[in-house]
């Protein structure tokens, strides 16, 4: 059974001691941002802050902070065992012969229930606030780190639709509270709000957002994934979830959110409408620069009775957005499979921050081959954010950091094996020259042939005898080691 809302993920959370209450008073200015860091860098617990100072709503942090509540989040038993399902889903087609007729009825039912259901009353519209009622400063929004620009909604999921297709996308950018009814919509030109935005734009079209706090974890988790452009978040999230994610009409704009959310912010943003946003305290773990964003104007907030206000905290890694990355990584290797057979595994490091380094395996077949790689992954979806891609042969052991750095350092000869190129980056990417735009790097880690110019001998891995190994495990419990 799919969590019917967050209240049902916390429970499940502390049945499983995955959480803590922290009933002592604590601020949202800086405070829970220090203490969920600490519990952060020591791999802790889920953290729910009973008593913010001049606030009366709990906040929940690090709900997602780790391998085992990501898969709770999803309710799977593990990563690989449901990334064959989500390829499957993501390249759906229809039936041409009765065999795939047949094979496609336990696909079609797990799909029937993948589709959202509209419901008229929602647990979100309890408490409703229009016009001058409306104040977001109300929200205990997060002020995380000492030269943030102020106070930010850090997990919010944003609703909106493509003026003239009207195809549904949800992201997840940051929120920045300017007062009681405007905010900064921190959302990258990549992204599919910013090119909803550019069209309205360009019609001279305000665009209608709806804002999501607090949905049931698998909406959450699907705000953040990289489906294919047009594919519809809340769908995938049904797949996820296998039950419908239930959407309510939003009260003063033509969009639908999920009924179970904990807080709802109705509103828009006006073309050429832009405000200093930031700085922010940002996961690559420096801050991004204030930087002009459009203005969301808030006409209409509604909570649920006793809402909880889900945070997360990004900085320095490891923090809890890693674990979210790492399940994506995990998800969507299939994906990526299918279009490059010859990857044998994918390792986004939590210290790469998901697009600083990429450590890929390949099964290595001809010269060349892993620079064709290379650059077949920099034209993938948000793939063509990595900075730094390293390639290794099939035997290496990508999630093995330490693994990994042995290879490099002995496989690699820096003229011969780099190589540079240009291409777009992620907008949070300091070092870049130009915004947006800076130069990438592959490395070629595997073993050099001699068609690829290698004209000395390979040397051979250090390895013992098999027999020898043999005995000893044989031994070993006699030798007091």
């Amino acid at each position: 059974m799919a969590y019917n809302d967050l209240q049902d993920f916390i429970k499940e959370l502390e049945a499983q001691g995955e959480l803590r209450r922290i009933k002592e008073p604590v601020s949202p200015v800086l405070e829970i941002t220090e203490i969920t860091d600490r519990v952060c860098k020591r791999y802790g617990p889920a953290l729910l802050f009973e008593n913010v100072s001049g606030y009366d709503m709990p906040v929940l942090t690090n709900a997602f902070g780790s391998l085992k509540r990501m898969s709770m989040a999803l309710e799977i038993e593990s990563f690989d065992s449901v990334s064959k399902e989500v390829l499957s889903f993501l390249e759906m087609e229809a039936p041409n012969t009765i065999f795939k007729k047949l094979k496609m009825i336990p696909k079609l039912k797990r799909l029937s229930s993948s589709f959202p259901r509209i419901v008229k009353r929602a647990p979100c519209h309890k408490l409703v606030f229009k016009g001058d009622e409306v104040d977001i400063t109300r929200l205990p929004a997060l002020h995380c780190w000492p030269m943030d620009g102020g106070r930010f909604i850090t997990l919010p999921l944003v609703f909106t639709r493509h003026p003239e297709t009207g195809i549904r996308n949800v992201g997840m950018y940051r929120i920045q509270v300017f007062d009681r009814n405007t905010a900064g919509m921190h959302w990258h030109t990549h992204k599919g709000g910013a090119h909803h935005y550019r069209v309205a734009e360009r019609l001279g079209k305000s665009l209608e957002l709806a804002v999501a706090i607090g949905p049931d974890p698998a909406m959450t988790y699907a705000a953040t994934a990289p489906l294919p452009e047009d594919m519809d978040e809340v769908v995938f999230a049904g797949f996820l979830r296998e039950e419908p994610v239930e959407l309510v009409k939003c009260l003063t704009v033509n969009l639908e959110i999920p009924a179970s959310s904990q807080i709802v912010l109705e509103g828009f943003v006006d073309p050429g409408e832009r405000k200093t946003e930031g700085p922010f305290g940002d996961h690559t773990g420096y801050y991004s620069l204030a930087d002009e964003y459009p203005v969301f104007h808030v006409t209409c907030m509604t909570l649920r009775k006793g809402a909880v206000y889900p945070a997360t905290i990004v900085g320095m890694p490891p923090q809890e957005d890693c674990y979210m990355a790492k399940a994506t990584e995990r998800l969507f290797l299939p994906l990526i499979k299918k279009t490059l057979p010859e990857i044998i595994d994918m390792n986004l490091p939590m210290e790469g921050v998901f697009h600083n380094l990429a450590f890929i395996s390949i099964d290595k077949r001809y010269p060349g081959h892993a620079r064709k790689v290379a650059h077949a992954l920099w034209g993938l979806g948000q793939m063509m954010f990595s900075k730094i891609i390293c390639i290794f042969d099939k035997e290496v052991d990508v999630q093995n950091i330490s693994h990994v750095l042995w290879r490099l350092g002995n496989n690699v000869d820096p003229r011969r094996d780099i190589l540079f190129t240009d291409g777009p980056v992620d907008a949070l990417d300091h070092a870049a020259p130009l915004p947006h735009f800076g130069s990438k790097m592959v490395i070629d880690c595997t073993r050099k042939w001699p068609e690829e110019g290698f004209t000395r001998k390979w040397p051979d891995i250090i390895e013992m005898d098999p027999a020898v190994r043999k005995k000893i495990d044989k031994i070993w419990s006699k030798l007091g080691i």
